[in-house]
């Protein structure tokens, strides 16, 4: 199975650091937010990846054609142009880079990439999101109640967009209304090839466009989440986020 990240965003809300890098990219401890959401999925055996790229998509580009050079320690050999690798990580990952487009919404970055899926279901999450969500748990989930579309539901404070339930089958998608502590929208899809169905192109906004629809169809299910999961949509969120890796209590460490 694949995983599909929403890399394009422009992230206007942390400006003050995705003015110089895409928020995908923004490090949490000394890595970008984006390999610690590929290191859950990595983890429980998910190792082909999809980036949907767009804002400042270049650095995520670099990133991962000079993954050793980022990942390593190493000398410069200057006489001979020749390098020596002190220590390495090396990951078992197959990552395909997407150009989505500069302004494409997120169901059109999502319909972009439908020649790279094949027949087969795939995963997708935001990349500016982590969990400690049991990705294996979810896939079975997903296949189990035989619908299109899979939601991982979770519970922050309000502010997000709210998901009403009856048991697993989603009534209704409400995005961001002014919260009440209900379940909402935490990414860490699982998505049936036939998705694409529901997505008319570029202006398509899955969360508003495609979710309502896979709703009306009761074609969406949630999977409910009641441990970690936090977004990074400020920079408040990211120094917390930073504050828990660097005190070693970060929950979405599994691996």
């Amino acid at each position: 199975m694949k995983a599909v990240i929403l890399a394009g965003g422009y992230g206007t809300r942390i400006g003050e650091e995705t003015h110089l890098k895409p928020k995908p990219m923004i490090e949490i401890g000394t890595k970008p937010i984006l390999w610690h959401i590929m290191s859950l999925y990595s983890h429980y055996g998910i190792t082909e990846f999809i980036i949907c790229l767009g804002y400042k998509g270049y650095a995520i580009k670099e990133f991962f054609l000079n993954y050793n050079l980022h990942m390593s320690d190493f000398t410069i050999h200057l006489n001979d142009n020749t390098i020596t690798n002190h220590s390495h990580r090396i990951e078992p990952w197959k990552v395909t880079l997407i150009n989505t487009g500069l302004n494409t919404e997120t169901g059109g970055r999502v319909k972009k990439i439908q020649n790279y899926i094949g027949d087969e279901p795939f995963c997708l999450t935001y990349g500016d999101g982590l969990s400690n969500v049991n990705i294996k748990e979810l896939i079975a989930f997903h296949k189990k109640h035989g619908k299109t579309a899979t939601v991982t539901a979770v519970q922050p404070p309000g502010r997000f967009g709210s998901l009403v339930l009856d048991k697993q089958s989603v009534t209704s998608f409400q995005e961001k209304p002014l919260g009440d502590g209900g379940w909402v929208n935490g990414g860490f899809f699982v998505l049936n090839p036939d998705v694409f169905n529901y997505i008319s192109g570029d202006k398509s906004v899955f969360e508003t466009d495609t979710l309502v629809q896979l709703v009306n169809k009761n074609e969406l299910v949630a999977y409910q989440h009641t441990g970690f999961w936090h977004p990074m949509d400020t920079l408040r969120d990211k120094n917390k986020l930073v504050e828990l890796w660097e005190s070693n209590n970060a929950p979405w460490k599994v691996w």
